[in-house]
């Protein structure tokens, strides 16, 4: 298949690097010394996990019209970059392109497709400028919800050091050839690609951990492993699962867990350093906002109060503008 990577970062570099160990026709867009790292070089992948490591010499360009139209493409940037990427896109598609945004938070198509009084619904949090929905059609939409943990190390060089599991599904919840299609080509790559029948329940899934960990993770300075070894620190965690729960289970997805096991599912990456912290240390901007402050937005909107997710996204933001991250 011909797959475009649109931000070749750590996910993205990851699923690049796999699908071109595979055979596939991959093309990299990344900037800055990554891309030219890569364009030097090629990518570094360094598999922690599987067997995929080595370097993959791949187109690579800062302009998805570089490379003409693709079969799949892979949104792997940033959230708060995705808005200015979406236009950027329409030289990659045809009438049958696939993307899939493979991307931390609630996704900004969360009510695409959901029937029910919210359809069709824009959060301010995501879309602040009501564009995304007209930049592109969601009817290219895969939803993924990543379980993998991965960092850059050095410009051009991506580790693969958790998880393999990735969970797709068709916005309208329905069993398609292409979800299928997209699962065995994930699957062949050495990751665990589950097609799911409720999208939006393992976004939850995922969220109610990204707007816990991720936000304490910058806070704090902790690993995943020593969050989970420190039982304050945890009893934080607990209490905006808590909170994030009572919010997933008013929009129609009560969770089929407690916070204990989710954070039993947190373990599992080890001494994962979390996207959150990474960025931070980079002093990259945080992605509160859609890991955080869109799940406040959703709390709102349903008079339901969140005071510990407040009062860390408070202290986040906080510490992101004393680093002039925000």
């Amino acid at each position: 298949m011909r797959v475009a990577i649109v931000g070749a970062g750590a996910i993205g570099g990851v699923l690049g690097g796999r699908l071109a160990a595979r055979g596939h026709e991959v093309a990299l867009v990344a900037r800055g010394e990554h891309l030219a790292a890569i364009r030097r070089d090629g990518l570094r992948l360094v598999d922690h996990v599987g067997s995929a490591s080595g370097s993959y010499r791949l187109p690579a360009s800062d302009d998805p019209a570089a490379f003409g139209v693709q079969d799949l493409v892979v949104i792997a940037v940033k959230a708060h970059a995705i808005a200015a990427v979406l236009p950027r896109l329409r030289t990659l598609l045809n009438d049958d392109t696939v993307v899939v945004p493979a991307i931390n938070g609630l996704p900004w198509w969360y009510f695409h497709g959901e029937p029910g009084p919210h359809q069709g619904r824009r959060l301010r949090t995501l879309d602040p400028a009501g564009t995304m929905f007209a930049d592109l059609d969601c009817r290219h939409l895969l939803g993924c919800v990543v379980h993998v943990a991965a960092e850059v190390r050095a410009a051009g060089e991506v580790h693969h050091t958790g998880g393999r599991r990735l969970v797709l599904g068709e916005p309208d919840n329905s069993a398609s050839g292409r979800l299928q299609r997209v699962c065995a080509l994930l699957d062949d790559a050495g990751l665990e690609a589950q097609p799911s029948p409720r999208i939006r329940l393992d976004v939850w899934i995922k969220l109610l951990g990204n707007t816990s960990f991720n936000p304490v993770a910058a806070l704090t300075g902790y690993l995943m492993n020593q969050i989970c070894a420190d039982e304050e620190v945890l009893d934080v965690i607990r209490a905006m699962m808590r909170e994030g729960m009572a919010v997933s289970s008013h929009y129609g997805y009560p969770m089929p867990m407690t916070p204990d096991q989710r954070i039993d599912m947190a373990r599992q990456l080890g001494a994962a350093k979390i996207s959150m912290l990474q960025d931070l240390e980079r002093r990259r901007p945080l992605e509160l906002a859609p890991i955080v402050g869109a799940v406040i937005e959703l709390a709102e909107l349903a008079a339901i109060e969140v005071p510990t997710i407040r009062m860390v996204n408070a202290l986040a933001r906080g510490r992101a503008r004393a680093l002039g991250l925000a």
